[in-house]
């Protein structure tokens, strides 16, 4: 960010949210643009109105005292001159109370006219929800009218005609100023006219309904004061006297700015800053912080402060009730509720959604609502609590924000910045072997099935495959499936526990070592792409192979990916962590609105490539773009493929692309930026149900996992036809798994219910697995008990005689998975970031025996503990 960008985020920038905040609230119930900018025009008119009657009545007051004065002042122009000029108007205006900044109020209209200009000229100039759209006599709200056509010249009637209207409310208004004043604000007028008449008519429209506005209100100030006519003192009636205390609302102010727009957003991004980093496109996520902070001061002390400053004694003791308990009600919604909404994305969408019972929803707001009641009571018993807690508040939240931003810089610092050094390209021989493991983070092992029988052409894509349909992982979550898949039985949680001595991110790095380093010592060609986890960071530190050179590495996210769309990506976080902040300062019930599934009220079209915006499970408009940068790696596979004559070649490719589903266009399942299933969904129903299994498909996200796996395979089976064109196909061996399933509660033969500890979801723990061995034809499913542990020993068989591990001398094999019963983490602990000792946090475990589908074969550990041994304690 620039100085000039921050200057605007917070002189603008709040303004401006509240622009799209009521526009899109708006669109949402109407889907009309030129309606929503009616209702737009109408709510910020009602929002500033108590300002500019204040301003009004400021200048009106500044114009009666210099009235006033007006004599005396030129009888002492006319008198004096020099010095002593300046010396006897000080004078003069000291014993009359007055300063000549006061004339400064008469100009107040003027100076809140303009950011509010600036903030409706920035929102609807660039509203990519106008492009194209008619209403009434205008064919595009994005561009100048033009309604007026005269000798094949088009003219643009709606900034005449707001100007027209802008002369009549200033005539009504101006009736009795000076000269000077009227010649001014008939200044403007022409300057807005010259300014704006090029401009897209949905601004237009906008300011021309302001100038409406304006006209009713001088129209009605006009009835009921006439010209001339002087306000007769009214009798004082007994009131209550309100004392104000500036100090105490500039304290909230000062607090709700760190809250808000420093320690909300410190505490998400130090949880996981890797996250928020592209190293193709570096923009580090300080700077998220900062644009928050600039939002935040922006709305809490200048905007807030400007209706504080302008309020009467009594209005002013209002705001300062309200800033206190709307920072009490903030605390406790942030630190109390909204927790349980589960894991949030980079894009700040949570990956299931915010769901809550209706219930949860009253009660959250019977409880903030009885803490705001106590608050404004220890406001008006017990004045001087504000004024005394608040700065000690504001010191405590600066510190631990501080301590956030320490924490994502230490991390930042070690993250390799740059462009990728050479085209990512791995070979594949026509004559040596080739033993390719594909890594597909959350690929679901149920969902198989089904997708054979909407598409019973992917059994000729996966032609010689063998789909294994009694499959477990280790975990529910990377950290704890992906070693096992990696290096074999020697890396379960079990066993990693076991070596106590040494830390998880050790034990991980080297389980991603075990089959490059095995293939390698075994005179294959080795290339790892996107190695997950490793070194225990988001972004892969592919440096953990440094110490054998002749590995390739690459890393293929976000290497295809559009600049633009990388850009956007930040514009939009940028802009919304100061929403997410926002939002969780408040009641759940509220969160609800602002969160709008993701998009905080962004308007529609606004980021169309880098979030997409779900109305139904048939319908979508725009892409995500932690979508799309796997996808097009995952597209791109033929591009990196390169064909040699001979040699033996093992590759390991990961990609998360099952991990970050978006909706897509059925029946191809290619990204659209509109996406509408409603026909082809509505003729396949049937196809979630074959023979006597069914799964669930009626919430979104199950639809977007559903496609999303679909997709994955159909891009994979195109780089299968590519390889079979290259004569590649049948000397390679392709294993394709994932570290574990997702609990999405589809299927009932995989759903336990237990009693105190409520629904267990067995697909989390059941990945997908393929295996395509040298020379196999057809397409086969197997009932085997096989784990994804078993991955190591598919992947060596035949081709690596008695396979040992590396690193620990012991022999690579499937003997552990009959030695003993299987035991499964059940923890939500993902993070390696707070999940990253010795051992694996204390944990609760499922036991399985031979079967995923036989419920007798499992067992359920619900205590949290620590295995170190293939038996319950």
């Amino acid at each position: 960010m620039t100085v000039f960008s921050m200057l605007g985020a917070f002189f603008i920038g709040p303004l401006k949210l509240i622009f799209e905040f009521i526009f899109e609230a708006v669109y949402k119930f109407i889907q009309n643009p030129g309606i929503s900018i009616i209702f737009l025009s109408l709510a910020m008119n009602f929002l500033v109105l108590p300002l500019y009657r204040r301003a009004d009545l400021m200048q009106e007051q500044a114009r009666d005292i210099e009235a006033k004065l007006h004599d005396g002042v030129a009888h002492i122009k006319k008198t004096f001159s020099g010095n002593e000029r300046m010396m006897m108007l000080q004078t003069y205006y000291r014993q009359n109370d007055y300063s000549p900044v006061n004339s400064l109020k008469g100009s107040v209209s003027l100076l809140l006219e303009i950011p509010f200009f600036m903030a409706a000229y920035q929102f609807l100039s660039h509203l990519e929800l106008l492009k194209g759209v008619s209403f009434g006599p205008i064919s595009d709200l994005s561009a100048p009218d033009g309604l007026l056509v005269i000798a094949g010249t088009a003219i643009n009637v709606l900034p005449v005609l707001m100007t027209l209207i802008n002369f009549i409310s200033s005539a009504i208004y101006l009736k009795g100023f000076p000269l000077k004043t009227k010649l001014q604000l008939y200044g403007i007028a022409i300057f807005f006219l010259v300014f704006l008449y090029s401009s897209p008519a949905g601004l237009v429209f906008y300011w021309t309904l302001n100038n409406v506005f304006s006209l009713l209100k001088n129209i009605f100030y006009k009835l009921i004061k006439p010209s001339g006519e002087k306000k007769k003192p009214a009798k004082e009636k007994p009131q209550k006297k309100y004392k104000p205390d500036s100090r105490s609302f500039f304290a909230a102010a000062v607090f709700l700015t760190i809250f808000t727009g420093i320690l909300i957003p410190s505490a998400y991004i130090a949880a996981s800053p890797q996250e928020y980093v592209d190293t193709t496109y570096y923009f580090s996520p300080i700077w998220y912080i900062v644009s928050a902070a600039c939002l935040a001061a922006g709305l809490f002390i200048l905007w807030i402060g400007v209706f504080y400053r302008l309020a009467g004694q009594k209005g002013k003791v209002f705001f300062e009730r309200a800033m206190w308990a709307y920072c009490v009600v903030a605390v406790v919604s942030y630190m109390f509720f909204g927790s349980r909404f589960g894991i949030i994305s980079p894009t700040l969408r949570y990956e299931e959604g915010m769901v809550f019972p209706f219930t949860d929803g009253l009660i959250n707001f019977a409880i903030v609502a009885a803490v705001a009641a106590a608050a404004v009571f220890i406001a008006v018993k017990f004045k001087k609590v504000p004024r005394a807690v608040l700065p000690v508040a504001a010191a405590a939240v600066a510190v631990m924000s501080c301590i956030n931003i320490y924490t994502t810089g230490r991390v930042l610092k070690d993250i390799s910045i740059g462009e990728q050094k050479s085209a990512i390209q791995f070979d594949l021989s026509r004559e040596g072997k080739n033993v390719v493991v594909l890594f597909l983070d959350r690929a679901m092992g149920e969902y198989m099935p089904y997708l054979l029988k909407e598409k019973p052409e992917l059994k000729e894509l996966f032609d010689g495959f063998t789909y294994y349909s009694n499959v477990i992982s280790y975990g529910g979550h990377t950290n704890m499936g992906a070693p096992a898949l990696m290096g074999g039985y020697e890396y379960t949680p079990v066993e990693l526990n076991k070596r106590g001595g040494e830390s998880l991110k050790e034990k991980h790095n080297e389980s991603l070592k075990v089959m490059p380093v095995m293939f390698l010592k075994n005179g294959f060609n080795v290339t790892v792409c996107d190695a997950p986890y490793a070194n225990y960071q988001w972004i892969p530190d592919m440096s953990i192979y440094d110490d054998y050179p002749e590995i390739s590495t690459h890393i293929t996210k976000g290497y295809f990916g559009d600049t633009d769309d990388k850009q956007k990506n930040i514009t939009r976080n940028l802009r919304n962590f100061f929403c997410f902040s926002l939002m969780k300062s408040l009641p759940i019930s509220f969160q609800l609105g602002l969160y709008d599934n993701g998009n905080y009220l962004e308007a529609a079209g606004s980021n169309s490539t880098v979030v997409q915006t779900r109305t139904s499970m048939s319908v979508a408009s725009g892409e995500s773009q932690a979508f799309m940068e796997p996808y097009q790696a995952v597209v791109n596979l033929s591009r990196m493929t390169n064909i040699t004559g001979s040699g033996d070649n093992f590759l390991f490719f990961y990609t998360d692309l099952p991990h970050e589903p978006m909706m897509l266009q059925e029946p191809e399942y290619v990204p659209a930026l509109q996406v509408d299933n409603t026909e082809y969904d509505s003729a396949n129903r049937d196809r979630f149900t074959v023979g006597d299994k069914h799964i669930s498909v009626t919430t979104t996200e199950q639809m977007i996992h559903y496609q999303t796996n679909m997709a994955t395979l159909l891009r994979i089976g195109d780089w299968l036809e590519y390889l079979r064109a290259s004569g590649v196909y049948d000397n390679t061996r392709i294993i394709i798994v994932s570290d574990h399933g997702y609990y999405l509660y589809q299927s009932q033969e995989l759903q336990f219910n237990r009693p105190g500890t409520g629904r267990i979801d067995i697909s989390n723990y059941f990945p997908l697995l393929m295996v395509k061995d040298f020379g196999s034809r057809g397409f086969t499913v197997s009932d085997e008990f096989m784990t994804n542990a078993d991955v190591p020993t598919l992947a060596s068989e035949g081709v690596i005689a008695d396979p040992v591990n590396p690193f620990t001398g012991r022999q690579i094999n499937d003997s552990e998975k009959t030695a003993h019963d299987q035991f499964v983490m059940t923890s939500k602990d993902w993070s390696v970031t707070s999940n990253n000792g010795n051992m694996f946090h204390a944990s609760g475990w499922a036991v399985i025996t031979n079967n995923i589908w036989d419920r007798s074969d499992w067992e359920f550990i619900d205590d949290k503990i620590v295995l170190t041994e293939h038996r319950i304690p």
